[in-house]
């Protein structure tokens, strides 16, 4: 019985103390809707939006089988999370071949586009061609300069 009495002086005692159960505790002055702070306009935006970039890529055609469309796989490099290695990531994208002009082995540039339909949003569009190396002089043999145009030191002195 003694244990009890002291049990239940002890929880009695315990009272909770959290100004929250009587209502004393004020609200935060932006929590309540009427608050001069609350009513001020949000401020607008002062800087722009970061402007993407076109998005474009590089692949190989691995299908043609389809009307206007064209299946380029396209590989990058990427670090693997873990082992920090340089990783070949391959991913196929449907692209769109409108003249069905690009055969399987192709390499196209993909060209980001409105969606044509549930899986094509790109383009497939050529790769430029790159600028072929000059021809060596030494090749042709006649010794003019292909950049200045003008003959060298030496053919000059065998012509005089």
């Amino acid at each position: 019985m003694v244990f009890t009495a002291s049990l239940t002086s002890t929880l009695n005692s315990l009272s909770l103390s959290t100004p929250f159960l009587h209502g004393t505790t004020p609200l935060n002055h932006l929590s309540k809707p009427n608050c001069p702070l609350f009513l001020q306009p949000p401020k607008s935006l002062t800087f722009l939006p970061p402007v993407r970039a076109m998005k474009l890529m590089q692949g190989k055609v691995v299908s043609s089988t389809n009307d206007k469309t064209v299946a380029v796989e396209v590989t990058r490099l990427a670090p693997h999370p873990k082992y920090k290695r340089r990783v070949r990531y391959k991913k196929k994208f449907q692209a769109h071949d409108p003249e069905n002009r690009f055969k399987v082995g192709d390499f196209v540039q993909l060209q980001k586009c409105r969606p044509i339909s549930k899986t094509k949003t790109f383009l497939a569009v050529p790769v430029p061609v790159k600028s072929k190396k000059e021809i060596k002089e030494g090749e042709d043999g006649d010794g003019v300069d292909k950049e200045l145009g003008i003959p060298l030191q030496s053919q000059q002195e065998l012509q005089a």
